[in-house]
């Protein structure tokens, strides 16, 4: 996930802050949270799943971008936070990402350890990416469901997208060079908000997406597959102090077991869950974690 995302949640002040050291016992493990909707969640999934196994959790949510979280874990102001494969690759390596996951898992954990000293726990299937959707009636007039075929139709298309994905490598440019086409009848841009409503109104054909938008859910859009595998995976996973799993090993343990049932569609549901119905991600997380041990 490397382009700008969704609006952050407005937490307590308290939630803003990091947390102190706890007073007497064993040290409370510090989960944080860049912010945005899905990386709050997730984390929050994280800090319940730990506190099941009865260790005992401070949370540093909502902290910013990767570099501000980053910075934070260095510091051990926090033991762990979810991160993207490839945002770990391009934003804090500078290297490049491939469209093979396991690979790009590999390359992350092993310069982790090297430059940093910091452990990538396994990575769950979920896949925040980028996209192209489009509703379901567009996609059965036109026989619309992959990249390629879009490359193809974009004369007879209109896309609604924000201004930062014309101009990307990653973004429309990228896939003019590598799929050929794509040379939409129109194109609008948009704030990150407005784009899915410009699709819903019929005002435009495809639009941007995230592969766990709320609103694939929402509205039932369908996410065009990318069928060459232009845009490389971003599979979330905790990254942690390498110190604080030798103090409590049970953190890889309980956290590596979790992973596999972090899935798209779950992040799909759980943003939607938080972004259009509005609930308490610690109530979502919750729910999530009931249906992952049923």
């Amino acid at each position: 996930m490397n382009l700008t995302r969704r609006s952050a949640l407005a937490l307590t002040a308290a939630g803003l802050l990091l947390p102190s050291c706890a007073r007497g016992g064993p040290r409370a493990v510090r989960i944080g949270s860049k912010n945005f909707t899905e990386a709050i969640v997730v984390a929050e999934v994280y800090a319940q799943a730990l506190e099941r196994a009865g260790l005992t959790v401070d949370r540093a949510f909502n902290l910013g971008s990767v570099q501000i979280a980053m910075a934070a874990l260095q510091r051990g102001d926090i033991d762990l936070y979810p991160e993207y494969t490839s945002t770990g690759l391009v934003d804090v390596l500078h290297l490049q990402p491939t469209s093979n996951p396991q690979t790009n898992y590999r390359s992350v954990r092993d310069a982790y350890a090297k430059r940093f000293n910091l452990v990538w726990l396994d990575p769950s299937p979920l896949n925040d990416s980028q996209a192209l959707a489009t509703t379901r009636a567009i996609s059965e007039k036109y026989r619309l469901t992959t990249l390629s075929q879009c490359a193809a139709l974009a004369p007879q298309l209109r896309l609604a997208t924000i201004s930062e994905f014309l101009v990307r490598g990653d973004g429309l440019k990228g896939l003019q060079q590598f799929y050929g086409g794509f040379q939409f009848k129109a194109v609008q841009t948009y704030s990150m908000a407005l784009k899915y409503q410009a699709l819903l109104d019929g005002a435009d054909d495809v639009s941007l997406a995230f592969t766990t938008d709320a609103a694939i859910v929402a509205d039932r859009l369908v996410v065009l597959r990318d069928d060459r595998r232009f845009w490389p995976p971003y599979n979330i996973a905790p990254v942690a102090r390498r110190d604080a799993l030798t103090r409590e090993p049970t953190i890889a343990r309980i956290l590596n077991a979790l992973a596999p049932s972090l899935t798209t569609a779950a992040a799909q549901k759980m943003n939607a869950a938080v972004d259009i119905d509005h609930r308490d991600p610690s109530s979502v997380a919750g729910d999530f974690l009931k249906t992952v041990s049923a």
